[in-house]
């Protein structure tokens, strides 16, 4: 399929985990990539053609360095049509243990650094008519137990899309946002290899199983798609059945 030919898609976090199986999925379709970390990446794995994408260091926690990456995508490609907003971190604490760093660095990422994008991004894809992505999280839709700035900032993450979705509607811009619960990436690997915590996840998990970044990056393609033409302000949980529970084990 062809349906981002000649179109040109930013996404954040494009090293490895949803980012990365993000960008497959796109290069795909067709489209140009410019593809943002902060962590140098090695262009020769992608086995993207060099003339269809463009690698960035950039630390979107940093607003000029993203307004920066943002006109290097359009002097290379000539637009922006599809802004994924992937990049994120988080730490797990207790609340009275979680220090001002930690509570600035997540906040700063995960939160200011996806409305730093979309404002330097806005411009570009008020002229292509286009489209943003946010990676929220189901933390970001109810609490976790011992992280507090994570389910803040998703949380945060998931308001800003539908504020955005609001302001930006008038120009054409659809912004939704994706919500994986527990995935197969480097940020839940932790977790998913601790047999003991991983079954009780996939106890309440209703198909069962961890999500797989492939399954993610799909939704996200859609979202960004034609085919989601009259989709905005939603918020798209793709966690296996995870949010459907109210919380109460099994009782029969």
């Amino acid at each position: 399929m062809t349906r981002f030919q000649q179109k040109t898609v930013v996404i954040t976090g494009a090293a490895r985990g949803f980012g990365a199986a993000t960008a497959e999925c796109f290069y795909k379709e067709g489209a140009n990539l410019v593809l943002l970390d902060s962590a140098k990446q090695n262009q020769d794995n992608t086995g993207f053609a060099p003339d269809h994408v463009l690698f960035l260091e950039c630390d979107i926690s940093n607003s000029q360095a993203v307004n920066s990456a943002m006109q290097q995508a359009v002097q290379r490609f000539g637009g922006i049509d599809v802004l994924v907003n992937n990049a994120g971190i988080a730490y797990p604490g207790q609340p009275e243990d979680t220090t001002d760093d930690v509570w600035q660095k997540v906040i700063s990422i995960d939160l200011s650094g996806t409305f730093y994008c979309a404002r330097a991004a806005i411009p570009y894809l008020k002229k292509t008519r286009g489209s943003i992505v946010n990676v929220g999280s189901i933390s970001g839709m109810g609490g976790d137990w011992n992280f507090p700035a994570y389910n803040a900032a998703k949380g945060g993450v998931v308001n800003l899309t539908r504020s955005l979705a609001l302001d930006l509607g008038q120009h054409g811009i659809r912004v939704n946002s994706v919500n994986p619960g527990l995935s197969k990436t480097p940020m839940g690997q932790g977790l998913a290899q601790n047999s003991e915590k991983s079954r009780k996840f996939m106890e309440r998990t209703a198909l069962g199983r961890l999500g797989e970044p492939d399954e993610i990056a799909q939704v996200i393609v859609f979202l960004a798609s034609d085919a989601a033409s009259y989709v905005t302000g939603a918020t798209v949980a793709v966690d296996g059945g995870t949010s459907a529970s109210n919380g109460q084990p099994p009782m029969a």
